[in-house]
């Protein structure tokens, strides 16, 4: 808590600074009423503001209708903003992320360089070690313990091994992470689902319970950890080919959620990382197993370090690299009442009801988008929707012979 208050007090002092330090008004960053980007938004209908500009009738400058909509939907739409850092109203010492922040003092540049030395120097190396102490403690506790035979006290041992491990982990990103409402934990033979922000989300939920994971099997190191990690708790571990099939993935998580001996499965419904700002749609087959749902809602503190996980940009090292060179990773976890679905209620609106509640809890904005829209290609129903649209509207009005 010290270092957190001296790195708050150095983060506001740089910023008054900075601002004090400006000679002239910068310039502003253009404002729409309609959304916070470049261009404003008409959501005025195809014919009504084609036929604004000509009689119903095709003319080659009708194209600029439809390369307007393209650059509306590139530029600063709502979805792409979600996967790009969020902006901070103070500089926290790691980056500039003001439009004003242009006026650097010396002074400050020295505290920015003591920062870097000291983040780089002495924190990195720390937490390097704490790190490498977490992950072979994990999967040699793991490997040790998955030889003893099937009983309460593998289990125990298990929760032992996870938890500790979990937790040396959290120490080596200097984690103070707040836990709301613990009365609403998961239970075991339930479904808890969070919103997803970084890679580092399962940690904050694992160092304070244990969970089963669900995942694609990977190789490498991680691979490793996850053939280690089985053999002493039950998680979920899928193979390319088979996270393809849909009704095996779920009946394996059927039969997972109906041994209520088991611990309870942690998912991040929404499928990628979102920029601790929103929370996208959530995929409805967690919502198709049944039994019990545990929301959780998770929300970082910027201030100290940005946990969100640009995987468009940088890798997973030099993420790791971004997180374990932050001052610290802050946030706060609450754990919502359990929910069920309603009678007549579908998968669907299941989803969008837990979504609800947990952008709700977290001061998260809710957005009904796809974050898989972030790497898909537009898909071409939708391009002969618009196509159909238009010559309907031609044909009608007997432009079209």
């Amino acid at each position: 808590y010290v270092w957190k208050f001296t790195v708050l007090s150095l983060q506001q002092w740089a910023t008054i600074r900075i601002e004090t330090g400006v000679k002239k008004p910068q310039p502003q960053m253009l404002k729409t009423p309609a959304a916070n980007g470049i261009i404003e938004r008409d959501e005025t209908p195809m014919e009504k503001e084609i036929a604004g500009l000509h009689r119903m009738e095709f003319r080659f400058s009708d194209t600029f209708y439809f390369c307007r909509k393209g650059f509306e939907a590139i530029v600063e739409d709502e979805v792409t903003q979600r996967f790009s850092s969020e902006e901070l109203v103070s500089w926290n010492l790691l980056t500039r992320t003001n439009v004003n922040f242009h006026y650097v003092t010396l002074r400050l540049t020295v505290v920015w360089v003591i920062g870097v030395i000291v983040r780089y120097c002495f924190l990195l190396p720390l937490r390097f070690t704490l790190a490498a102490i977490g992950i072979t403690s994990m999967i040699v506790g793991t490997t040790i313990v998955g030889q003893l035979p099937n009983s309460s006290a593998k289990d125990y041992l298990s929760e032992v091994v996870h938890l500790t491990c979990s937790r040396i982990l959290v120490r080596a990103l200097s984690g103070t992470i707040h836990y709301h409402n613990k009365e609403n934990k998961p239970r075991k033979g339930g479904i808890c689902v969070a919103n997803h922000t970084s890679p580092i989300d399962a940690i904050i939920l694992t160092n304070d319970g244990c969970y089963a994971m669900v995942g694609q099997v990977h190789g490498g190191l991680m691979g490793i950890i996850q053939r280690a990690t089985v053999k002493a708790c039950p998680h979920v571990w899928f193979e390319r080919s088979e996270m393809k099939d849909r009704h095996l993935v779920t009946k394996r998580l059927r039969e997972h959620v109906a041994d209520k001996s088991k611990l309870p499965i942690l998912i991040f419904p929404e499928g990628t990382c979102i920029n601790n700002t929103s929370v996208m749609m959530f995929k409805k087959g967690s919502f198709e197993i049944g039994g019990t749902i545990y929301p959780v809602a998770i929300k970082y503190d910027p201030q100290f370090g940005d946990a969100f996980w640009n995987s468009s940009k940088y890798n997973i090292v030099s993420y790791l690299l971004r997180i374990m060179t932050s001052w610290a990773i802050v946030c706060n976890v609450w754990y919502l009442p359990p929910m069920v679905r309603k009678e007549g209620e579908d998968a669907v609106q299941f989803a969008n009801r837990v979504r609800s509640a947990i952008a709700h809890q977290g001061g998260l904005t809710e957005l009904p988008w796809d974050g898989g829209l972030k790497r898909a290609k537009v898909k071409d129903s939708f391009k002969q929707e618009q196509q159909k649209n238009y010559s309907k509207m031609l044909v009608r009005n007997g432009s079209v012979g």
